[in-house]
């Protein structure tokens, strides 16, 4: 087959659409457009480094914000939402054996985070809308710097993407409380068991006393970190309510200055929010997609089951009150909450994530001799990512080491790029390698050498970039910052050589996709076919 044919459609031609199911289907469609985000996010991100080096003229500086609004953004709902979100509404069911609770409510999922993204990408991109990921608006609402139209719209892509989550939950928790018919009901039971309790319980009991766990642990830590969404959902769509009032209210010829909400409890209940998604969401979704990586390469069961189970559970309380650590320089922060929440509690992810880390590698060990195979590579990639970025926030959340570091390139580079584009990002390429022959009927991977380009480039250019950025934080580098006299230059050169390694992995993996299954066969992926009019995973009552 020449390399025309095979870019058409794939190596070899194995892989044929058609005969997807409908939920193989809807899980191609968010890691396709998840991938297309995450490019969107690396693109932009290499468009800062570059002007970090040299402002480019072509780029206004208010363009350059409005791109550092949107880039965590893609990168976290676009991009990360849409594969997390389409890998565990496919494997849930899967685990469980029994079927997605709704297939259309998994459809509304994907469309509503695909068109959200685009649409605060498109606001952000047209009219510059440019606040900062924090949202801080109405603080007050200051309408002299910003578009209130395009902030409008930024927001209601925000709102679009907050009620895809929620129908995620709702679809999650569905799926694994209902009862198949003809079985027996045990709606909490399974609950119960889904959120660690059987776990918990089963360490005060001897052995002939432990009840059997429900549910698979990788559907207990979905179930986990899918409360942390709904709590998280709630609260950006809420506050982006509040901000759409102040907007439209000022489009209408209504100023509301004078009753802008108190700034620090609006920063509490923000940043409470927003935490739930950085140290709940991110590391119990992490921790789940790491056992359920382990448990498929190894074949065993988890070590130290019920102990990673009440994890989760005391994971719960933990990640509720960490919130703290986002305002520790913020001079009017209570000092109770300070100590207690910012220092204290966040002190304490290190053991509920390190303990995570601790099972999954015994749990490898014990199953050698392994092959190291794509997924087991990044997955060793993704532990290195989180063993290097917690210990870097842990750092943070102490009030003396902050006062230093709050608000420089360190916050951003070794603690958030590095767990993002390390621990997660490298966590979600071992999930598609091992996902991909599944979902795509054994199709065969085009090249595997350009699998070993995008694992050693990813690995280097990720901690690299971060390494270099929290050098320059160090020396008093501060983010959200352009700085015109090239005082940082050889830290953001070494940064941008380390973004350009990530966009050629991206670029060696996206190519070894396509050609894996061809243009057509990715086309084929969004049209209909005789298996989607079936509906073969019907809604369950």
């Amino acid at each position: 087959m020449n390399f025309k044919d095979t870019f058409l459609n794939g190596e070899q031609g194995l892989f044929k659409p058609a005969s997807l199911t409908p939920m193989q289907k809807l899980l191609l469609k968010f890691v396709v457009v998840g991938l297309i985000y995450y490019g969107f996010a690396v693109i932009e991100g290499m468009i800062m480094r570059i002007y970090q080096i040299e402002p480019i003229t072509a780029i206004a500086d208010y363009q350059y914000f409005a791109i550092l609004t949107a880039h965590p953004l893609v990168g976290i709902f676009g991009s990360t939402y849409s594969i997390v979100f389409g890998a565990f509404l496919f494997v849930v069911p899967f685990l469980m054996k029994k079927p997605l609770w709704s297939y259309k409510l998994g459809c509304w999922t994907f469309w509503l985070i695909a068109i959200g993204t685009l649409t605060f990408w498109l606001a952000g991109f047209i009219s510059h809308y440019a606040p900062l990921y924090t949202l801080y608006w109405p603080l007050p609402a200051d309408f002299s710097q910003f578009s209130p139209l395009g902030g409008t719209f930024f927001i209601l892509g925000i709102a679009l993407v907050m009620l895809g989550s929620i129908f995620f939950v709702i679809n999650i928790f569905m799926t694994i409380g209902y009862t198949p018919e003809g079985s027996k009901k045990q709606s909490g039971a399974l609950m119960a068991s889904a959120l660690g309790y059987s776990g918990l319980r089963n360490l005060f009991f001897k052995k002939e006393k432990q009840k059997e766990h429900l549910v698979p642990l990788p559907v207990a830590a979905v179930a986990r970190g899918t409360v942390d969404v709904a709590l998280n959902a709630g609260i950006i769509l809420f506050t982006g309510v509040l901000i759409l009032v102040y907007m439209v209210s000022h489009l209408m010829g209504f100023s509301l200055k004078e009753t802008a909400v108190d700034a620090l409890l609006y920063k509490n209940w923000f940043w409470w929010g927003l935490d739930l998604v950085a140290d709940g969401l991110v590391l119990i979704f992490v921790a789940g997609t790491w056992y359920l990586i382990t448990m498929m390469i190894t074949g065993k069961k988890i070590f130290m089951g019920n102990i990673a189970r009440a994890a989760l559970l005391v994971e719960l309380i933990v990640s509720w009150t960490v919130w703290s650590h986002h305002l520790l320089s913020d001079q009017a922060q209570p000092a109770f909450l300070k100590i207690v929440s910012g220092e204290m509690v966040t002190a304490f992810e290190l053991i509920t994530q390190g303990l995570a880390f601790f099972v999954v590698l015994v749990t490898l060990w014990s199953a050698r001799p392994l092959k190291m195979t794509n997924e087991l590579k990044f997955l060793l990639g993704g532990l290195l990512g989180f063993a290097l970025a917690v210990p870097a926030g842990i750092m943070q959340a102490d009030i003396g080491l902050n006062r230093i570091l709050h608000n420089t390139q360190w916050i951003i580079g070794p603690h958030v790029h590095v767990a993002i584009l390390v621990g997660l990002t490298m966590t979600l390429y071992s999930a598609i390698y091992l996902l991909f022959p599944i979902a795509t009927n054994g199709a065969k991977l085009y090249s595997q050498k350009l699998a070993n380009f995008h694992f050693w480039a990813h690995l280097f250019g990720g901690i690299g970039m971060g390494a270099f950025m929290g050098m320059a934080g160090l020396e008093g580098m501060l983010r959200r910052t352009i700085y015109f006299n090239g005082e940082f230059n050889l830290y953001m050169i070494l940064a941008g050589i380390s973004g350009a390694l990530l966009l050629l992995a991206f670029l060696a993996f996206f190519f070894n996709i396509v050609m894996s299954v061809g243009l057509f066969g990715v086309i084929g992926i969004f049209t209909p076919s005789k298996l989607d009019k079936k509906l073969l995973v019907p809604e369950q009552e």
